[in-house]
């Protein structure tokens, strides 16, 4: 099967707020939960048909004011999928805006997935074994296949590749980037442990070894300028920013959410300071959403 995305549907297009998510098990519902947390989404997992309407009303009612809802509802509920088909019709006659995403594999790769993984079928307690468990389940489902408006077949999707795809279906017009953090240290502190860049900026003139400056940090004036107006650092910045340029969207294709930069000198305090507040501003120009933190800036000279 291939991927299915029906543009007649219930909602207003890519940016639907309210997102119905079932289909077959071991086909991808908890990554695509996943995905859709990244880019906003309030997600509830194996919701019972007969709830929807209450769970939806409540809601929206609320004072919490979520914009972007996303329900699974599967086999898992114990309830026949029946009751699924009246939701959805209570749905529509309410006004409710929302569109049905059914996610769908070919059998072997279920098998396979389920293999892999250990875990049991929902359907095994009916005494079924594997195969006649996913049998089972995918006839009672045909007629929510029927009503889906997209429908995601991931037998051959990674699971990168599956959140890339969520996030084109349903970031709408937002720019899905990943989530920043750059660290500035002092390398005789050691690495920060949890650094996924780290650029060693000691090759630049330190501002130590001026007595005037020594007491201050990469936040005065003072020192800012005297590390930004190096030509080896407008040099190294070009490079830098140019390599990022083309790393981020990578990180991003390989389904990376967060990452941290850290910008190590000898102290922390200093070069690596004022680089790091560079970097941050340029970053923020590009729309990147990043914490800037100086890990070193407190310790004595």
């Amino acid at each position: 099967m291939t991927n299915v995305e029906n543009s007649t549907s219930k909602g207003q297009g890519a940016d639907q707020r309210l997102l119905i998510i079932t289909g077959m098990s071991g086909a991808g519902k908890s990554q695509v939960m996943g995905a859709l947390e990244d880019i906003g989404y309030f997600c509830i997992d194996n919701l019972p048909p007969s709830l929807l309407i209450q769970f939806v009303s409540n809601i929206r009612s609320s004072q919490r004011g979520l914009q972007k809802m996303a329900v699974v509802v599967d086999i898992r509920g114990g309830e026949t999928l029946a009751n699924l088909t009246a939701a959805l019709q209570n749905l529509t006659a309410q006004g409710q805006d929302y569109r049905v995403l059914f996610m769908d594999a070919a059998d072997a790769t279920l098998i396979s997935r389920f293999k892999a993984t250990r875990r049991r079928h929902p359907l095994s307690a009916d005494g079924l074994g594997l195969i006649g468990a996913i049998l089972s389940e995918r006839g009672r489902l045909e007629e929510i296949l029927g009503l889906a408006d997209i429908v995601i077949d991931t037998t051959e999707y990674s699971t990168a590749r599956l959140s890339e795809h969520i996030c084109d279906l349903f970031a709408g017009k937002e720019k899905i980037l990943p989530a920043l953090s750059i660290c500035s240290f002092g390398f005789k502190y050691g690495l920060p442990m949890d650094a996924d860049l780290v650029v060693d900026v000691r090759f630049l003139p330190n501002p130590y070894y001026n007595p005037d400056m020594r007491p201050l940090t990469g936040h005065q004036p003072k020192v800012r300028d005297f590390v930004m107006k190096q030509e080896a650092t407008r040099e190294f910045m070009r490079r830098y920013l140019q390599l990022l340029r083309f790393l981020l969207p990578q990180y991003k294709k390989e389904g990376k959410r967060h990452l941290l930069l850290a910008i190590g000198c000898t102290g922390g305090r200093h070069r690596s300071v004022a680089i790091a507040e560079h970097l941050a501003k340029r970053l923020r120009m590009l729309g990147y959403h990043l914490v800037i933190t100086h890990r070193d800036i407190e310790r004595g000279n």
